[in-house]
């Protein structure tokens, strides 16, 4: 045993869904590295201060439509929307994979914004909070008591943080976990939310990983 698996892929169509969705028969690669420019793009443009927890991807024939889920909503939206426009442009601009090979014209982007209503339940955004907490040299282990202290008064059921590298300066690279309440990874039906974010220090990459337990799925639907 001991073997590790991503609990999100462990657990696709039994309570968590692909964050790409489309088909292709010939042109899978071309969409693949196209959905990894997106992401790289919208990576650089957000970083870890704007709040987007999940980017979900839809391809059609024609279009691409791209949903972002944030809890800072107002931020990514803009004044009358113009906030919008502005990132379709990044991305038109900084994915040379969404203009046609053939017409040289670029794919219609559809964006969609969906608020994020507890930050706190989202393992993404609570990883982005101790990375970006850790690379403003806050002490790490106050940076994750602070966060487990909040999830836990969102209501969640457990939470799992560990962190690993040159921790504090040390010369030698290591690694520690804190928790608190039960993470059952290995029972399917628990809907359990996984993050990894590296934090770039001045000694190396400090790399972060978020485990929230937020109940079965089977008691969430009896409620």
């Amino acid at each position: 045993m001991g073997h590790k698996v991503n609990p999100f892929g462990f657990r696709l169509q039994i309570n968590k869904n692909w964050q790409s969705k489309w088909f292709a028969k010939n042109n899978f690669r071309e969409n693949l590295l196209s959905d990894i420019e997106i992401r790289n793009a919208l990576d650089k443009r957000f970083g870890k201060t704007s709040g987007v927890s999940l980017v979900e991807i839809d391809r059609s024939q024609d279009a691409i439509k791209i949903t972002i889920h944030t809890s800072k909503p107002g931020i990514l939206i803009g004044r009358s929307g113009q906030g919008i426009n502005d990132l379709k442009m990044h991305l038109v601009k900084n994915c040379p994979l969404l203009r046609n090979a053939k017409t040289g014209l670029a794919t219609k982007i559809e964006i969609e914004i969906m608020e994020v209503k507890n930050p706190y339940l989202s393992a993404e955004l609570v990883a982005q909070t101790v990375a970006y907490q850790v690379e403003r040299r806050i002490a790490y282990k106050r940076a994750i008591k602070q966060a487990i202290g909040k999830v836990m008064d969102a209501k969640a059921k457990g939470v799992k943080i560990g962190i690993a590298g040159r921790l504090g300066g040390a010369e030698i690279a290591r690694r520690e976990q804190y928790g608190n309440g039960s993470v059952p990874l290995g029972r399917l039906r628990a809907n359990v939310d996984f993050a990894k974010v590296d934090a770039l220090t001045t000694y190396g990459i400090i790399g972060i990983k978020v485990w929230i337990y937020k109940g079965d799925q089977i008691e969430q639907e009896e409620v």
